[in-house]
């Protein structure tokens, strides 16, 4: 596995890459320390597995730069990693193409897991920002469904998505889940990226109705 990491603390940068290097016994790395070292790294030929970068570092353009780091990596995953817990920056990495975003408060055991959770093809969402909603660290489950089309949801995500199945708005669901309807549209974000769909006619149509969790 070959992965990028971008962040402008060294330290952070090198415990990260021991961290890391538990995921994958021969993993390689490339280390950037502004955003147009980690753009030029991404652009220069190398073909990563897993892209990690942080916000607002030197550099930074804006969420906009997650798309351009994908553009250059298409194969990879994009992983936002930040001090952040902003349930606005949440979104708006995910809705630029991030595939999940792991807070720097997160234990070993959870940044593990969320690197799992994203390479088993879902989406990563963050308990400490759902906190609000009494989430609790997700768990994986997966659809039982065409094999070609299946999918990775979290336990929750599952919940929304049988409602929104059942043509319930985002307040409903809110409602009916104990959550923030904030929380919900971060929920609704993952679960399109996890299916690949653009809206929620298409999410609804992707999987059969759950029957159960």
């Amino acid at each position: 596995m070959k992965i990028l990491i971008g962040d402008d603390h060294v330290l952070f940068r090198e415990g990260l890459r021991r961290l890391l290097e538990q995921l994958k016994d021969e993993a390689s790395f490339g280390e950037a320390s502004n955003f147009d070292e980690l753009l030029a790294m991404a652009g220069a030929g190398e073909p990563y597995d897993l892209v990690l970068t942080d916000l607002r570092m030197p550099g930074w353009p804006g969420f906009s730069g997650i798309g351009a780091l994908q553009a250059k990596q298409p194969k990879a995953k994009i992983v936002v990693v930040s001090a952040s817990e902003a349930h606005a920056d949440v979104r708006d990495a995910l809705e630029n193409g991030a595939a999940g975003y792991i807070p720097k408060s997160s234990s070993v055991k959870i940044m593990l897991s969320a690197l799992d959770l994203i390479f088993s093809g879902g989406v990563y969402v963050p308990a400490t920002v759902l906190r609000d909603s009494g989430d609790a660290e997700p768990r994986a489950a997966v659809l039982p469904a065409d094999p070609q089309l299946e999918q990775l949801l979290t336990h929750r995500q599952r919940e929304v998505l049988d409602r929104l199945r059942e043509g319930k708005s985002n307040k409903q669901i809110a409602h009916e889940l104990g959550l923030s309807e904030g929380t919900v549209k971060i929920h609704m974000t993952a679960i399109f990226k996890s299916l690949g769909v653009r809206n929620r006619t298409q999410a609804a149509m992707a999987f059969p109705q759950s029957h159960g969790n």
